[in-house]
């Protein structure tokens, strides 16, 4: 029997969906003996199934992000915020940088805004789908000497390794001892070349290795950051500053 073309497409769409829930292609087949509106509800099943998962896989990936707050990028001021020529603003906005594989390095002083933009390129990649992790340096490094104690740092890594994005904020805001150090090291080692790093400072790279005790380790953290890498410069005056209660009469 040669079916409409309107039906065929449908029990593609119908076959597609299947594969998309994993589900067998039995649905199909029983279109066969359906009438073309039961045909037709069933694909509306299917899409609302299809829709809600994705909203609920969504809502998991901002949770698990760890971000802690609530940030957009139509909320960021992007004029306190220089770019270098190798990245634009659509690269942000579409995350083509996190495909890539590739870091950012958001330098500047306090109250500019690095902290804000880089959880809203994470939000933004949890609405594509987009695994992502958000942690402070000092916190990551807790967490992974814990886990080193515990005897579950192997664990640890293993689900860093499954991000997207990773986003550490303030790098270099606090010394780290050298066991830390190298830990950290080893984040950046092997995020290199198969996930994006974000990364927020007030520290120019000629100060890291006050911060973390090693300057060989340092200079091989910097090289693997650089390689593939965008130094986004935030100026200007601190927004909290700008806004402070203490600062009205």
């Amino acid at each position: 029997m040669i079916l409409p073309k309107a039906r065929r497409e449908r029990r593609e769409r119908i076959a597609s969906y299947c594969k998309r829930l994993a589900w067998s292609q039995t649905a199909v087949t029983l279109c066969e003996q359906a009438a073309p509106l039961q045909e037709a509800f069933l694909e509306e099943v299917m899409a609302a199934e299809l829709a809600n998962r994705e909203v609920g896989r969504r809502a998991r990936l901002l949770s698990r992000a760890g971000f802690p707050a609530h940030k957009t990028l139509t909320d960021f001021d992007r004029r306190v915020v220089r770019l270098p020529s190798t990245i634009t603003w659509d690269d942000l906005d579409q995350g083509t940088f996190i495909s890539a594989h590739r870091n950012l390095v958001f330098f500047g002083g306090v109250g500019l805004g690095k902290t804000h933009l880089a959880i809203a390129l994470g939000m933004a990649a949890c609405e594509r789908g987009q695994t992502v992790r958000f942690a402070t340096v000092t916190g990551l490094v807790v967490r992974l000497t814990e886990a080193l104690k515990a005897g579950t740092l192997e664990r640890a890594f293993m689900d860093l390794q499954r991000t997207d994005l990773l986003i550490l904020d303030e790098w270099g805001y606090l010394p780290i001892d050298r066991a830390g150090a190298q830990l950290l090291f080893r984040v950046v080692a092997d995020s290199y070349e198969t996930r994006s790093l974000i990364l927020t400072t007030n520290l120019e790279f000629s100060k890291w290795g006050t911060v973390f005790t090693d300057d060989q380790m340092t200079a091989a953290m910097i090289d693997r950051l650089a390689h593939h890498g965008h130094l986004l410069l935030f100026e200007g005056e601190s927004y909290r500053m700008q806004h402070a209660l203490m600062k009205e009469r």
